[in-house]
This record gives C-alpha cells, structure tokens and sequence, in this order.
C-alpha cells in the first residue's frame, strides 16, 4: 500500500455519512489520530429516524456506521454495535449501537462526549465528529417553490432541486470546524451526493472555515449512480455546487473508478470496486489512489 503519501498530513479531514464515509475512514484508519471524520446527521430513515421522532435527538445512525467500520473486526464490541433487533415488538428493526449513543447522550452533556465514548469503548484512534450537536433536518427546494422536508423524501423525489438548507439552521460543532480549519487535506464523499455529503457543508461556521483552509479538497466519485434526483447531476453541476456552498472554493480533484489508471484534467481514474461487493469502493485500492493523487511524482511515474 502506497500510504506514505497520505502519512505525510498530520490532519486529515473526510467529510460525509452513511457507509460511504466509513469506507473512506476504514481504508485510512493507518492515519490514526491525524485523521477526522465529520458526519451528516440529518438523517430521517429506518431506526435513527424513528429515534428521532421519539426523543427529538440528532441522527445516530451514520455516526454508529462509520464507529462500526473503524472498530476492529471480529470483536464483541463491534458484533454487538451493529446487532440489529428483530421480532414484532417495539425494538424491532431498531440497531442496538444506535440505542447506546441514544443513551450515552442522556448520561452525558454533549452527543460528542457519548461518540467518544464509544471510540475509548472500541479503541478507535481516528476522530469522529457528528455535524451538528443539535437535531435538524434536510430540506430542499424545487423549482416550482415546493419544499420537500427530510432526508428520505428528497430522495424519493424525481426533480432535481435547485438548493438545499438546513431547518432549522443549527450550530456546526466546534470541533468540526476546528478540525478544517487545521486540515491540511479534505476528502468529500462518497456517498449521496444531496443526503450525504451537502448537509454538513450547508452549516454556515462549517462552510467559512472550509472557504478559509489551504487544504487540498478531494471528492471521491460513486461506484454506481445513485438512486435519487441526484442521478441527474453531472460532474460539472455537482462541482458547481461545491464551490457555491464552500464560499468561492473549488474541489482540487475528482476520484472516480476505472478499469485501469488514468487522468484527465482534476480527474483521476483508477480501478476501485470491491472484488468482494460491486458497490462497495477496495480499501486498499482507495487508500493506493488517495496516495497516488497527492503525490505528483507518483503520478508522473505511471503516466
């Protein structure tokens, strides 16, 4: 594995949710403490959403996903954060790593401390930081002036959308902030490109610190082409949109899968897929990319 590239940052930044963000955080847990996850929590769906209905609380369930591939495998711990309940009662289809970051928060002053927690629980080195510490949801705005509220609405919609906000408008963490305004590299995605990795860069705080960094912003493209509006977006729009909510800065390169290395421009092609999934991006592939796109003369080499 080429990771002495990416060994050369002492912080790096990857921004986003779902299994896609936890992709990326496991192929470069080698990082260790250098590396920060900052994760959506505006998901509206499944367990987390019914938790969210129940105790007004922020989404747990990208936080405990991304914990979940970080934590080392096979270990009770982890076998028991993923443990998902079954039957007829009221647990069922809940995730039990979602009740305990639930309960974790109630015994502790901030949803952070509770992440935390967690990661001393399942000795994970590398940071992860929920978004916001305050419960809020997606929202988009289509064209004909419609609102559409929540995460798994807008994706269910067919029309693309024309922007995206946050209600309410919330606090980015602290931390989060800290961590990009530090960062000396930035990786968005993969993931959703509405639901997953455009919540977080909609927080204001969160988006002026990453207007002011001097990190170098990697977008890591879909294996697949998702099944939302989104699927509709080309690579310039989402770019566009990019550079619109990070205050005038643009994404620096494009990861995207291919049968064989190439680059073109800001993209960078090069074989990525799971031998073992077709949706799920190679760890060791990921992290060999990452490391081949941050070093110039790596790349001249192969070219």
């Amino acid at each position: 594995m080429r990771d002495c590239a990416i060994n050369q940052y002492q912080h790096v930044v990857a921004i986003g949710g779902g299994h896609g963000l936890g992709r990326v955080l496991s192929s470069l847990s080698f990082l260790g403490p250098k590396l920060t996850g900052i994760v959506a929590t505006t998901d509206n769906g499944g367990s987390t959403g019914r938790l969210r209905q129940q105790q007004d609380c922020i989404a747990w369930g990208d936080l405990r996903n991304c914990l979940s591939q970080l934590a080392s495998r096979p270990s009770v711990g982890s076998l028991l954060f993923e443990y998902r309940f079954g039957g007829k009662s009221e647990l069922a289809n809940h995730n039990l790593g979602n009740l305990v970051l639930m309960a974790l928060d109630d015994l502790c002053v901030r949803p952070l401390e509770a992440v935390n927690l967690i990661r001393k629980l399942l000795n994970i080195e590398t940071k992860v930081i929920p978004m916001s510490e305050q419960p809020t949801h997606l929202v988009a705005i289509q064209s004909c002036g419609n609102r559409i509220l929540g995460e798994v609405e807008v994706d269910q919609k067919c029309e693309d959308p024309i922007a995206l906000s946050l209600e309410p408008m919330v606090d980015a963490t602290l931390e989060a902030c800290e961590a990009v305004s530090q960062a000396d590299l930035i990786i968005l995605g993969p993931g959703s490109f509405l639901t997953s990795i455009m919540p977080p860069l909609l927080l204001p705080k969160l988006s002026q610190a990453l207007h002011a960094s001097k990190a170098k912003v990697i977008l890591i493209d879909n294996l697949t082409q998702e099944p939302s509006a989104a699927a509709n977006f080309s690579l310039d729009k989402r770019l566009g949109w990019f550079k619109q909510v990070m205050g005038n800065k643009s994404v620096d390169h494009v990861l995207c899968h291919g049968d064989k290395y190439l680059t073109t421009g800001i993209v960078t092609h090069y074989p990525l897929r799971s031998r073992h999934h077709q949706a799920l991006h190679d760890r060791a592939a990921l992290a060999d990319a990452l490391s081949l796109i941050v070093e110039p003369q790596a790349l001249d080499a192969l070219a």
